[in-house]
């Protein structure tokens, strides 16, 4: 693991800590999320990103997977033409 990823792990650890959530991220589900979050970025517009991320965090929360929810929302953003406007 490198410096970068290691900080970020880190991070993750002391957010879920305050925010008082028991959560264990695995790399695939960091990964899985990121990817999400550059995919809404590109194909949506850039500030979709971190709301399209929140609301996959909502769906999780409320019983989703996080494979599952950020599967359908990456296929979604993906589904887009990058010459759509919002």
């Amino acid at each position: 693991m490198n410096e970068e990823t290691r900080t970020l792990f880190l991070w993750l650890a002391e957010l879920s800590d305050e925010l008082g959530l028991d959560l264990d991220l695995g790399e695939d589900d960091v990964h899985a999320v990121l990817d999400l979050a550059r995919d809404a970025a590109h194909q949506v517009t850039r500030p979709a990103a971190p709301l399209t991320t929140f609301l996959a965090g909502v769906a999780v929360g409320r019983g989703a997977t996080v494979g599952a929810t950020t599967a359908a929302a990456t296929r979604l953003a993906l589904s887009r033409d990058e010459t759509r406007t919002v």
